[in-house]
This record gives C-alpha cells, sequence and structure tokens, in this order.
C-alpha cells in the first residue's frame, strides 16, 4: 500500500476550503474574514478563487483562526 504525504500545498487548499465552508455556514463577508484573519479582502478574495495561496505566515494566521473558531465551538458544545 502507498503512502499518502502531505504536501504543503494539500496542506494549505484544505485550509481554504474549511474557511470558506465555515464561512458560507456562518454567513461572514469576504471583507469581515479578512478583517478577523488580518488580510486585505483583495487576499481572501484570491485565496477563495484559487488564484493565490495564503504564504506561511498568512497560513499562520488563517490556522490560528480556525483553531481559535474551533476552540469556541468546542466550549459551546457544537463541536465534539
Amino acid at each position: 500500500m502507498q503512502k499518502k504525504t502531505l504536501t504543503r500545498r494539500t496542506v494549505v487548499d484544505n485550509l481554504i476550503k474549511q474557511l470558506e465552508l465555515y464561512r458560507l455556514e456562518n454567513r461572514i463577508t469576504q471583507v469581515e474574514l479578512a478583517k478577523d484573519i488580518g488580510v486585505n479582502f483583495s487576499t481572501v478574495s484570491r485565496w477563495l478563487n484559487g488564484k493565490t495561496k495564503p504564504n506561511k505566515i498568512q497560513q499562520y494566521h488563517v490556522e490560528k483562526y480556525l483553531n481559535k473558531i474551533a476552540s469556541k465551538a468546542i466550549k459551546k458544545g457544537k463541536l465534539q
């Protein structure tokens, strides 16, 4: 059986999918999301449209944002 290796590209693609899913489920605009993460609206727009990928620093901020959301959801009992 072949071992599946996670590349940075795969990790980043999954992060962006999670970010977009969260945004849509919670009816958050791209502008609000950009503000929460600490980047420009156009940056978020390019990520979600697949035109660019977050650099490593931006990736860190996206991961931090998603972890914060997950922690809040767990505390509220919405995520197990």
